[in-house]
């Protein structure tokens, strides 16, 4: 989720320039929660100027932020000093490329699912902008700057729409996120298509290894910011299949100069993911037990990708929640043109031929009472 944070130049007299506070609710492995942010703006920190430099930014897609999370019952004890800080810090210096800084520094970890920051705390740690490692804390350093350091306080939503994650029993958190430096990123709309695409196709992957290990949210977010970069896409995509074949392969070859992340999918590859994003998304909603979500995305899949059996299958179970019978038998009885015999989908029918049996059963006895 996008803070409201403008990206504006502070200036004023005294100890701070002023005290920014919002708010906003994000979505975690252990329900809703309302976060609200507090940052105060240093006169020394770092603005931005109209000169350009990379460095007044805050950071962006890609970034690579190194940030320190603590609750705040932790916050008052005495800053380290520059001599026991022995790791290397991260600059953001325009000519030292992302896979550089990843190749020294980046600490890998798995999303915390128990925890609602969902990160290591206390320590220093590197996460790059834009993967989801955790909603709150990414929300936090979009806005913030090198050396700022903001609070935030943690509320738990009471009751979410279509969210059956029971809600924790704690009251409030309040907690620090501290953004020592970062690497340059980019904006969605500053990335070249090819660019795009690659973080697509690395949204699938990393969503496929959040759904093995369990971590429904997680894997759910990946495919949805998969799919919000798609639709930048679709455009492009159209233009190319309106060409030939071969005059896209020159194009894209005269424009990447060698650069493999300019190479773009074709329209029927573009649809296919698409499509499997949407199943995939639609399978972790069945999982969170958001029915109406997930009929709406196997929906979007079955008709991106008619063949696509696993949308079908998924679709019916949707409807099959919320009741929707007769599209569910629909749903799976095309699950079985594409693959006869499937004995899911032959399960599935002969449950809903049961329940429809005991409706009309049930009618049957209230009519008969009602003219008896």
């Amino acid at each position: 989720m996008d803070p409201v944070h403008p990206l504006e130049t502070l200036c004023g007299n005294g100890d701070h320039d002023g005290v920014d506070v919002t708010s906003w609710v994000s979505v975690c492995p252990r329900g809703l929660w309302k976060v609200q942010q507090k940052r105060i703006h240093k006169e020394n920190q770092q603005t931005v100027s109209n000169s350009g430099d990379v460095s007044c930014y805050c950071p962006r897609l890609g970034s690579l932020c190194r940030v320190r999370v603590r609750l705040k019952a932790n916050t008052d004890e005495t800053e380290r000093s520059a001599s026991d800080k022995g790791n290397e810090k991260l600059s953001v210096q325009p000519e030292q490329s992302v896979a550089e800084v990843t190749e020294a520094v980046e600490t890998v970890f798995p999303r915390c699912q128990d925890s609602v920051l969902q990160v290591p705390l206390g320590g220093w740690i590197t996460l790059r902008l834009g993967e989801g490692q955790c909603d709150i804390t990414e929300a936090c350093l979009e806005g913030m700057r090198a050396g700022e350091k903001c609070e935030i306080l943690l509320s738990p939503v009471a009751h979410g729409p279509d969210v059956s994650v029971p809600q924790p029993a704690e009251e409030h958190l309040c907690a620090t996120v501290e953004l020592e430096s970062f690497t340059p990123g980019k904006e969605s709309w500053e990335m070249s298509p090819g660019e795009k695409w690659e973080w697509v196709k690395s949204h699938k992957e990393r969503g496929g290894v959040r759904f093995r290990s369990g971590d429904m949210w997680g894997a759910a977010d990946s495919y949805s910011r998969g799919l919000k970069l798609l639709i930048a896409l679709c455009g492009h995509v159209r233009e190319l299949e309106k060409k030939g074949q071969e005059q896209e392969t020159e194009e894209q070859r005269d424009a990447s100069n060698g650069d493999k992340t300019q190479n773009l999918p074709s329209a029927t590859e573009f649809k296919t993911i698409k499509a499997e994003l949407h199943s995939n998304l639609a399978l972790c909603q069945l999982k969170l037990n958001q029915p109406k979500r997930a009929r709406a995305s196997a929906a979007k899949a079955t008709e991106l990708d008619p063949g696509g059996a696993k949308a079908w299958y998924r679709l019916g179970q949707a409807c099959q929640m919320v009741n929707e019978l007769e599209e569910a038998k629909q749903a799976f009885r095309k699950l079985l043109e594409l693959q006869p015999e499937c004995p899911a989908a032959l399960k599935a029918l002969k449950d809903i031929a049961s329940k429809e049996k005991e409706t009309n059963t049930q009618l049957g006895l209230r009519l008969s009472k009602m003219f008896s």
